[in-house]
């Protein structure tokens, strides 16, 4: 192999390791959907208008001391009004959800998932099941999930502070 072909061929590998790992991933590929697509990027836009996520301080969601998510000056916690946005501007019930990050759980602090027995909003539940171990790993995850016990179509995605940490995720989904 000559050179200039040695040279080519590092290239394109190294242009192939950081692609893959500067691409988030998604676990659980299959054919996205349109409906969570859209979802995901109009709650992702409308989170990044209000400034850059951070934790500060602690905050009692539905019963459960958290800590407190902001977008720059906005508290996101027991702050309904992005979630609830989300499921008007898609129409057919999609849902919506902000956790923040606590050890090694996250915590819902704003939702407009209902609790399981219709007696309000799911906040202070906590993420359990396959999108909770594609968060562990790092990744996004969009697929069917239980959620409280009723299948979702649903997008996970990663929120991170301005130094790159994972603080909290993204959700949204509808009733299957």
């Amino acid at each position: 192999m000559d050179r200039k072909t040695f040279l080519v061929a590092s290239l394109a590998a190294a242009c192939l390791v950081a692609t893959s790992t500067l691409v988030p991933s998604t676990g659980h590929a299959q054919a996205d959907d349109p409906r969570v697509t859209k979802s995901m990027e109009t709650l992702r836009a409308m989170t990044a208008k209000l400034g850059a996520p951070k934790l500060e301080g602690r905050e009692a969601v539905g019963g459960k001391d958290a800590p407190a998510l902001y977008f720059g000056t906005t508290k996101i916690n027991n702050n309904f009004d992005i979630v609830d946005a989300i499921g008007k501007e898609d129409g057919k019930g999609m849902t919506a959800t902000l956790f923040a990050k606590d050890g090694g759980e996250y915590v819902r602090v704003s939702t407009s998932v209902p609790k399981p027995d219709g007696s309000g909003r799911a906040v202070g539940t906590v993420l359990a099941g396959p999108a909770l171990e594609a968060m562990k790993a790092g990744k996004s995850y969009y697929g069917e999930v239980p959620i409280l016990g009723t299948p979702y179509m649903t997008g996970y995605e990663p929120i991170k502070d301005s130094s790159g940490a994972e603080i909290g995720i993204y959700y949204v989904g509808y009733k299957k």
